[in-house]
């Protein structure tokens, strides 16, 4: 139960006053215990299905963010398509690695704040705003990660207050003590990161089209996937494709999964090849 609801059904004066534009801080208040990292752990490190690889990359209209849809436990498949790449908001994507169960419950928090601060203030938060709350999210759950339960989410957006529209597209990423840098042109995160960010240092160039930049990271997840068992290539047996996702001055959008599953499928006819 909430702390300050009376018997008598009235809401206390937390949810009746005026209050902050930041849901979270509202949330520490009305229900800490709701918060991810504000629950008491058991002693030790947890084993708990975790998210692997997701990329970002900027292109010509904005940014692409694709994850693959594995997650594993030790040395365990937990589960074949989870969908680890979400918009944040309307020009925003989030995608997250690292403890599943957490990353999801923040991804969701986030979305919240967001939508919080855009209804109590009225305007959109700037992207560097949003990055900066997901930072302070990330770092209040320190407690959880070194306990095991880690998240480390790739942030990306298209960014309305840019000067020049062809470098709108921006991405963040993050350290497990809530530190945020903005990387340029791309990024990845996961187990596979390594894998998947060679092949975008070799493929990713300013001015790509759309088409281009999915290819290119449904390319990079592929080589990551190569090489690190954690992460999920392609799975022509089930219909299993990354989660792809573009954001850019008209909005967020995902793209169709038989357009997704073609890249995918081409992809490997030509390395078969």
């Amino acid at each position: 139960m909430a702390s300050g609801f009376d018997l008598s059904g009235r809401l206390a004066g937390m949810y009746t006053n005026t209050g902050t534009s930041s849901f979270t801080d509202f949330l520490a208040v009305a229900a800490p215990d709701r918060l991810p990292g504000a629950r008491p752990l058991p002693p030790g490190t947890i084993e708990a299905p975790h998210g692997t690889t997701i990329v970002a990359l900027t292109y010509a209209d904005g940014v692409i963010m694709a994850g693959d849809r594995r997650a594993t436990m030790g040395n365990l498949i937990a589960n074949r398509d989870i969908e680890k790449v979400h918009p944040a908001d309307a020009y925003s994507l989030i995608g997250i690695a690292g403890t599943a169960g957490v990353g999801f419950e923040l991804m969701r928090l986030f979305q919240v704040e967001l939508e919080h601060y855009e209804k109590i203030e009225g305007a959109m938060l700037s992207l560097d705003g949003k990055a900066n709350r997901l930072a302070t999210m990330i770092r209040n759950n320190l407690g959880a990660a070194l306990q095991g339960l880690a998240v480390i989410p790739i942030f990306a957006g298209f960014d309305l207050d840019a000067a020049d529209p062809a470098k709108a597209g921006r991405i963040f990423s993050f350290d497990v003590a809530g530190g945020s840098y903005e990387e340029k042109g791309f990024d990845g995160i996961g187990s596979g990161s390594l894998f998947a960010k060679a092949a975008l240092k070799r493929l990713h160039r300013p001015g790509l089209s759309r088409d281009e930049a999915v290819r290119i990271a449904v390319d990079a997840l592929y080589d990551a996937a190569d090489e690190d068992t954690a992460t999920g290539g392609p799975d022509l047996v089930r219909g299993i494709f990354p989660v792809v996702m573009t954001a850019s001055a008209a909005g967020t959008d995902r793209i169709p999964d038989d357009q997704t599953a073609a890249i995918a499928t081409s992809i490997v006819d030509a390395r078969r090849g």
